[in-house]
């Protein structure tokens, strides 16, 4: 092996130094670059492609699509993490590196030195073998000399110069490229080859009539028969792609968790100690998020998988929920796109993979609403109502907001003449019971606790506040469910909403679905002029609305087709980003840590690590206080030593206890430091606000340049309540937590506590 490093040595001081020239200098930075320009232009001729090119072009870039972003995220970055081979600019002090920051080479590996605090900038934690470039392009030549022969290979050509340029710059050696193109080439054939043969067997059954049209994926005719597409059985099969399109989306989401890519949120970790103390009802919450954690773990384990085991699950469920109802009422292939329209939708994308108390809200109201949509048919059975009351019931159980889908039932019997027959019946009233037994828990516990939930509940709200009416909470609500929703299809929802009024005697489905998500989305709407209302309150109303938009905009053809077009250019790479925020490397560098949008799911194993490591160098004996539930949850888990301490008598981690009920910790006696850790040193943990980046940050970091700060905020004093505390506090000071590229997520400011008093 020891001479194939030194060939493999030998062959990149030959390429990357001994061929260096002007010439190449300019060239091979331009072949390796993928910046802005350059991605625009791919996503820009693919979707080209996909709206008006030939059927085997269409083909050809469905599957380019689908083998790089596989390869790539799953296949490549697999091998990367497994072989953990470093830059050549880590290891040969003599490379040539091109910095993107100064449009130029470097001689030598000098600016790679450490930082004053001791840590490596983040050039030093990328890996090298395989090279990502050399497989995806070699992957992309691939697939379309297998669709194109003869005129396939010239992009071999192009792969094979993009992979050399990576040599010449200083990134790779040349086996990395190598080891890319084999790799790239072999998935790409291997994944080919292998869809072409489930197409051969599973898609003569699942879809016969499409299949018809096209009996080999390889082999596609010049132009479809337009006569076929929207006959029965083609209407079919969307129902059939449909299902299809759930389950890979479910497994897929699954493999997602799996992998780890993101940390629990402050929210997830409290709500995972929740599962470790089962009861009736909670501080702030009801009792369903608690028991959906403990069925996540009870199969996963206590692991971010486990805990968000059943978002996926939920999310899934839903989808299947809604093609069916909409394929009933509308059409398949209306309830198809509806379905990917979803998939592309940021705030649903999100509550698939996180596990808060949204997700199993947003399933119940949803089953309410089609469950009573059923209740009201002229055929319908008592159970049906049962059915409504009993998701309301549930849908209580996870978030409160549940009681507000009777305020839209009570606005539905009052538009809608016709339906206040069945308030003469006992259905609607035996609904209304289910739903009454589902508060019985949070009541019990609530008389139990000085009905303390109520109180918090609306002190979130402001109640207690002077209404001083304004504008600023209004725009910023509407800014942020444009964002969440995605502006196309949100301005497509508010449409349908708005223009149902004229249809509401011709159309009731319409004006049901209207009631019961218009009412929660503009009365929280109409809220934001007393206080601020989170982005996320709302959501229950989306997916009634969005079957709403769905039924209308199936009645305008031609510009639901735009709509959907430009929604889903718009919606799923701002889908993807959220799910992997590195991905802006295409077209400029990562985002810093401060504005990451994933910053609240990144780097709290790295911080509870950092935060271990000072409790034992401080005192092995001392526990931790935690600034807020939140940290207290996520130190809880992600600290191996805190973990296994949860539920037990002696916590390790303890979140900072008021006189005043603040979280759930407030209510279990073993997490009363006061009374049981008397006369015990303590780390108390303070988490640092973001830093505010320089102005016109955004532009240098579009042009790859480094982003300072706008101002560093000065050391914190000992905080009062500690000094009462305790006999004496002193600064530990501050730490910076970088995750594995060298990014900033987070900063603690920590405090040694001596002698409880």
């Amino acid at each position: 092996m020891h001479w194939l490093l030194s060939l493999d040595t030998a062959l990149f001081d030959f390429i990357n130094r001994a061929l260096a020239n002007p010439f190449f200098d300019w060239l091979m930075p331009r072949l390796s670059g993928y910046g802005l320009p350059w991605l625009a232009a791919v996503v820009l001729a693919v979707l080209a492609v996909l709206i008006w090119g030939s059927p085997r072009l269409k083909l050809c870039a469905l599957l380019l699509v689908l083998v790089v972003s596989v390869g790539d995220g799953l296949i490549v970055n697999t091998v990367k993490k497994s072989v953990l081979r470093p830059r050549p600019y880590v290891t040969q002090p003599d490379a040539r590196l091109y910095l993107t920051d100064t449009h130029d080479f470097k001689v030598g590996a000098g600016y790679l030195a450490p930082r004053p605090d001791g840590s490596l900038p983040p050039q030093a934690n990328r890996r090298s073998m395989p090279s990502a470039h050399a497989a995806n392009n070699f992957a992309v030549a691939m697939v379309v000399f297998l669709f194109y022969r003869r005129r396939g290979w010239l992009l071999f050509l192009f792969a094979g110069a993009v992979a050399f340029s990576r040599v010449y710059n200083g990134v790779h050696y040349p086996s990395d490229v190598l080891a890319g193109a084999i790799l790239g080439a072999g998935y790409a054939v291997a994944l080919t080859v292998a869809l072409r043969s489930v197409w051969n067997f599973a898609g003569r059954k699942v879809f016969p009539a499409w299949h018809a049209r096209l009996p080999d994926l390889m082999n596609p005719p010049k132009t479809w028969e337009k006569s076929e597409i929207g006959n029965q059985k083609s209407e079919i099969e969307w129902l059939h792609l449909g299902y299809g399109v759930i389950v890979l989306a479910l497994v897929a989401r699954w493999i997602y968790l799996a992998s780890g890519p993101l940390n629990l949120s402050g929210d997830e970790a409290y709500q995972w100690t929740w599962s470790k103390h089962l009861a009736l009802s909670y501080y702030s919450k009801p009792l369903g998020i608690a028991f959906l954690q403990k069925l996540g773990t009870v199969i996963g384990g206590d692991t971010e998988f486990g805990v968000r085991f059943c978002s996926p699950l939920i999310a899934a469920i839903m989808g299947f929920m809604v093609l069916r109802f909409l394929a009933r009422e509308a059409s398949p292939r209306t309830a198809f796109w509806a379905l990917i329209a979803m998939l592309a939708t940021p705030l649903l994308s999100v509550g698939s993979v996180l596990m808060t108390i949204d997700p199993p809200l947003v399933l119940c109201w949803l089953a309410g609403t089609f469950a009573g949509w059923r209740a009201l048919q002229p055929d319908a059975k008592t159970r049906d109502w049962l059915l409504a009351g009993l998701a309301i019931g549930l849908g209580f159980l996870c978030k409160y907001t549940a009681a507000l889908q009777l305020v839209c039932w009570g606005i539905y019997f009052a538009l809608q003449p016709a339906a206040r027959g069945h308030l003469r019946k006992a259905g609607p009233w035996l609904a209304l019971g289910v739903f009454a037994l589902g508060t019985l828990p949070v009541i019990i516990w609530n008389t139990q606790n000085h009905w303390v939930t109520l109180i918090h509940v609306a002190g979130n709200a402001e109640l207690d506040k002077h209404w001083e009416p304004t504008l600023k909470y209004f725009w910023e609500f509407l800014g942020a469910q444009a964002g969440l929703l995605n502006p196309v299809f949100f301005f497509a929802m508010l449409w349908a909403s708005v223009a149902v009024w004229k249809y509401r005697k011709e159309k009731p489905l319409w004006l049901f679905l209207a009631c019961m998500g218009a009412p929660l989305f503009f009365g929280y709407w109409l809220f934001s002029l007393h206080s601020r209302v989170q982005g996320n309150w709302p959501v229950a109303a989306i997916p009634p609305l969005f079957c709403l938009g769905a039924l209308y905009w199936q009645t305008r053809p031609v510009a639901a087709k735009r709509l959907l077009i430009a929604g889903l250019l718009l919606g799923l790479p701002v889908v993807a980003l959220m799910h992997d925020t590195g991905l802006t490397k295409l077209f400029a560098a990562k985002l810093p840590g401060d504005v990451d949008i994933a910053h609240r799911s990144r780097g709290w194993r790295e911080t509870a690590l950092v935060v271990e490591a000072e409790r034992q160098q401080f005192d092995p004996g001392a526990f931790i206080i935690a600034d807020g539930y939140g940290t207290t949850g996520l130190y809880s888990f992600y600290s191996p030593a805190a973990r296994s301490a949860v539920g037990s008598p002696t916590p390790l981690v303890y979140c900072f206890l008021g006189q005043v009920p603040s979280s759930q910790f407030y209510f279990w006696d073993e997490y009363d430091y006061r009374k049981h850790r008397v006369g015990q040193n303590a780390v108390y943990v303070d988490h640092v606000e973001y830093y505010k980046l320089e102005p016109g940050w955004l532009w240098k970091w579009l042009q790859g340049q480094p982003v300072g700060y706008r101002e560093i905020p000065a050391p914190k004093a000992a905080p009062e309540f500690l000094t009462a505390q305790f006999e004496s506090v002193t600064n530990l000071g501050l730490r910076e937590i970088p995750i594995d590229d060298g990014r900033i997520f987070h900063r603690v400011q920590l405090y040694g506590c001596y002698r409880l008093k």
